[in-house]
């Protein structure tokens, strides 16, 4: 039997195909980055089709690179972008749109309506969501009001939703498939997560027709097959779930009490919480984990929007570093923050503040401070951010953390990791395996497919590749507690 697993990987920046074999090894990776498109302040889209074609190449090329045929995988694993909205044509497969990205914010208005009406505990209650842009539902509503004759047409059946995983399964299946799986729908903002079906009552109030919407199954089930044009062969489609649950999911965090941050472009902290659903009081979300064999477990997620892109912007619009790699150093080249503090508000604030009308600011600034107290305030923002999503957590679900796992591109700043267990006081364990997303799906589509026998052969195979343990001296990052939560009020709307 085949051993070997494709992972497709569809992210915010960038489409990636890994080839994993049956120890959960990377044998061949591809990668292409593709074009962000911002029509206004705060609006961000892709073009859909160039997230096929980008996500099609790095396929083959991933299986070309391993020295491997289609019929040499085993299944196909799909993580993906999640929240990114997608509505087509069914019969020529066209978008009617482009792509409107999780992180735009063009229905913040809209979101407020919906609050100012009295919905939040309706929504949270079904959806274990708060009301914020950037969930898909009001996406949706918001192409199928602005795009020309799209409601109609909706209305009609002549067109289909899905988020970024729903588009990639219709294409490889040639329009055979219309799915998504459980982790996805928990994102729309119009699933009820106790009953995993699409809620009436978030139909009616978001005014979205059934009809568009695709079917709801497991995270870890044989859904169909590729069409064999594609790569010289059928492959089953195994397993899909999004980015930030397969990344849960990839770092064995299969016990309740078992938590992961994802250091990304946002910063992403899910909590195992097992077959049972947490209410949040502290502005959380409550989540799917994944869905497998019919049994859901649930996570709390703190979701971060400016994560490891505010170094990205320190190099691109400041250019006070070269590369991305050039941070840590900056920001060790200074005792502490020198007073400066950075709240990256790009897109507004997400857990546990939910301010989508929010702004970024550097406050604290003296003739005396440089380039260095920038750096070192800009990763400070993310340990802090990370610090207070923790402890909403804790507050939430009455669980300690013994350990947080860690995966991500900024997960490789040690500065950042060291000063995240200081904060925290718990041990930060970096995965052996950086790519913990693309194997979390590949280890979702094996277990379909028989590649691996259960959650407990998949646990054994996690090492850590690192391991940061909290310096209990002071290192002033909670004395500077009170500071940071001043300037957060500072970048808030009101």
């Amino acid at each position: 039997m085949a051993k070997y697993i494709l992972a497709l990987d569809q992210g915010t920046t960038s489409s990636r195909a890994i080839v994993f074999n049956d120890a959960g090894d990377l044998i061949s990776k591809s990668q292409k980055e593709f074009e962000q498109i911002f029509p206004e302040p705060g609006l961000v889209e892709h073009n859909a089709l160039t997230i096929w074609e980008t996500q099609l190449e790095v396929a083959r090329a991933a299986i070309a690179e391993a020295k491997l045929k289609g019929s040499d995988i085993a299944g196909i694993g799909i993580t993906n972008q999640r929240e990114t909205v997608v509505l087509w044509d069914r019969k020529t497969g066209e978008p009617v749109h482009n792509a409107i990205v999780w992180q735009d914010r063009r229905t913040a208005d809209a979101c407020v309506t919906l609050q100012e009406d009295g919905h939040a505990e309706q929504i949270q209650g079904i959806t274990g969501l708060v009301i914020d842009p950037y969930f898909s539902g009001t996406k949706l509503r918001w192409l199928l009001d602005n795009v020309p004759g799209a409601r109609a047409r909706a209305e009609r059946g002549e067109l289909a939703f899905g988020t970024v995983d729903s588009w990639l399964v219709w294409k490889l299946t040639n329009g055979a498939l219309h799915i998504t799986d459980a982790t996805n729908a928990s994102r729309t903002m119009l699933c009820d997560i106790d009953a995993i079906n699409w809620s009436g009552e978030m139909l009616e109030l978001l005014d979205i027709p059934r009809s568009v919407l695709p079917e709801i199954r497991d995270s870890s089930e044989v859904y169909g097959s590729t069409v064999p044009e594609l790569f010289d062969g059928e492959i089953p489609i195994s397993g899909i779930a999004g980015d930030q649950h397969a990344a849960l999911f990839g770092q064995a965090c299969h016990q309740p009490g078992m938590a992961k941050n994802t250091y990304g472009t946002g910063c992403f902290l899910l909590l195992n919480t097992g077959s049972k659903r947490v209410k949040s009081y502290n502005k959380l979300l409550t989540t799917v984990a994944w869905r497998i064999g019919g049994v859901t477990e649930y996570a709390l997620e703190g979701s971060i929007f400016t994560g490891g892109a505010v170094v990205q912007w320190l190099r691109d619009q400041l250019g006070i570093v070269e590369s991305a790699s050039e941070i840590e150093a900056l920001a060790r080249g200074v005792e502490d923050n020198g007073g400066v503090y950075f709240v990256p508000a790009f897109t507004g604030l997400g857990a546990p503040h939910w301010d989508p009308f929010a702004r970024g600011i550097i406050s604290g600034l003296t003739r005396g401070a440089n380039k260095g107290h920038i750096a070192r305030a800009a990763l400070e923002a993310i340990v802090y951010q990370s610090f207070d999503v923790l402890e909403a957590m804790k507050s939430d679900s009455g669980i300690e953390l013994s350990e947080m796992r860690v995966d991500g591109g900024a997960s490789m700043n040690d500065l950042l990791m060291e000063m995240q267990a200081d904060l925290l006081q718990v041990p930060i364990v970096r995965s052996q395996i950086a790519e913990t997303t693309a194997l979390g799906a590949a280890y979702l589509a094996g277990l379909a497919v028989g590649v691996w026998k259960n959650k407990e052969e998949i646990a054994s195979q996690w090492t850590a590749a690192k391991r940061y343990e909290p310096n209990f001296k002071s290192s002033g990052l909670r004395e500077r507690l009170p500071e940071w939560s001043k300037a957060v009020e500072q970048a808030k709307s009101s």
